[in-house]
């Protein structure tokens, strides 16, 4: 196992009512803006007992943050939070609205010429503005990992960004928020968790029996739930399980010591700002490819994952099953499977340019160059 730093600060709040407890949380005297998306947290009922919660505090709002949040967007709020002297986030949303909402706390207070280069530059984030979530679609972790994925329209590009200032103070998860959620957005979110999990997992072996266990545990309680939780919205012991699952899929744990992939979110990110497909819809996509085109390289995990979470010998049945899996859930595994996508020829030699120009090296090995992106994305029609 290699060495490793480990620390989440995150407080959870877990469980029915828990959105009540947001005041004793927040710092008394804090000036909040309540970030959110295209508004269905006020039809559902969401929106209304956070207001509730906040009746003590003074607090603006900033709505409209977009799946896959645009960098355009974000700056607005950006510019409300220092003319109305905000000093405390509170992001009500899924992954995008977190993911958003982060970066509005790392850009407040940048000092750069073009905040954006925290996102594709990296750049230094020395102040952050405090936040915390409440999550109301499970899918990305984001609420209890200190990063986050922004788009840019200008430039039609997707890049993640991190720092240890933008772990939120505190995540509420009540799963009862997630009765409302439509079918789509459930299957995707099922599928972005597993692969978050074989991001972690499936590279080599290097003895991390408790990460490797942690990580099998996961896979097995979507694999358990995921379809219930996908066509029965009122099962909330499959919502339970399953919003837990994908928290703990990336919020460090399983991480800590193991080599990590992340082949298959760099280019699904790709695919999305170029054709804007649902980020889900893509890892279903890259993610068959990409076991299959870097198999000799994964064969020790990859064994071990059909084993363990398959029981089978068989690595190319537990990849069948895999995506056998995801198609249950409703979320298609080809570039054929979505009509808007067209002739995907156009799509791949564009991603592929990309990486080639930016030299672009993926994989646990850096051996995932632009060549084999295109091994792989080919695989995929």
């Amino acid at each position: 196992m290699h060495h490793f730093k480990f620390c989440n600060p995150v407080k959870i709040l877990f469980g029915a009512g828990q959105i009540a407890n947001i005041a004793a949380n927040i710092p008394q005297g804090s000036k909040v803006m309540l970030t959110y998306g295209g508004g269905s947290i006020k039809k559902n009922g969401i929106y209304q007992q956070v207001i509730k919660a906040l009746s003590g505090f003074e607090y603006v709002e900033f709505s409209g943050i977009e799946p896959n949040p645009k960098f355009e967007t974000l700056m607005k709020a950006v510019e409300m939070v220092r003319k109305e002297n905000v000093d405390f986030l509170l992001a009500v949303g899924g992954g995008s609205v977190i993911d958003g909402t982060k970066f509005i706390a790392a850009a407040t207070y940048f000092e750069g010429e073009d905040p954006y280069t925290i996102c594709t530059e990296r750049a230094r984030i020395n102040k952050a503005v405090p936040l915390a979530a409440v999550l109301t679609m499970p899918a990305t972790g984001s609420e209890m990992n200190c990063g986050g994925v922004i788009s840019r329209l200008s430039t039609q590009e997707k890049f993640a960004f991190s720092s240890p200032l933008l772990f939120p103070r505190f995540s509420v998860l009540d799963p009862t928020v997630t009765i409302t959620i439509p079918p789509r957005q459930r299957g995707n979110g099922v599928v972005d968790a597993f692969i978050h999990v074989t991001e972690q997992y499936l590279t080599y072996p290097v003895q991390g029996d408790i990460q490797d266990r942690f990580s099998e545990a996961i896979l097995h309680v979507l694999l358990d739930n995921g379809k219930a939780y996908v066509e029965n919205p009122e099962d909330m012991e499959a919502a339970s399980n399953i919003m837990w699952a994908c928290t703990l899929a990336l919020n460090g744990l399983i991480a800590a010591g193991v080599p990590e992939d992340w082949a298959t979110h760099r280019i699904g990110h790709e695919i999305t700002a170029l054709a804007g497909l649902d980020h889900g819809q893509t890892l279903a996509i890259v993610w068959p490819g990409l076991q299959r085109v870097m198999g000799e390289s994964k064969r020790e995990k990859h064994l071990q994952y059909a084993k363990r979470i398959w029981n089978t010998s068989d690595i190319e049945e537990a990849l069948c099953k895999t995506e056998e899996f995801f198609r249950e859930l409703g979320v298609g595994t080809r570039f054929s499977d979505y009509p808007s996508v067209g002739d995907p020829q156009a799509l791949i030699d564009a991603i592929v340019q990309r990486f080639k120009e930016r030299e672009t090296l993926l994989g646990e090995k850096s051996d995932i160059d632009y060549q084999i992106t295109r091994q792989i994305l080919e695989s995929r029609k």
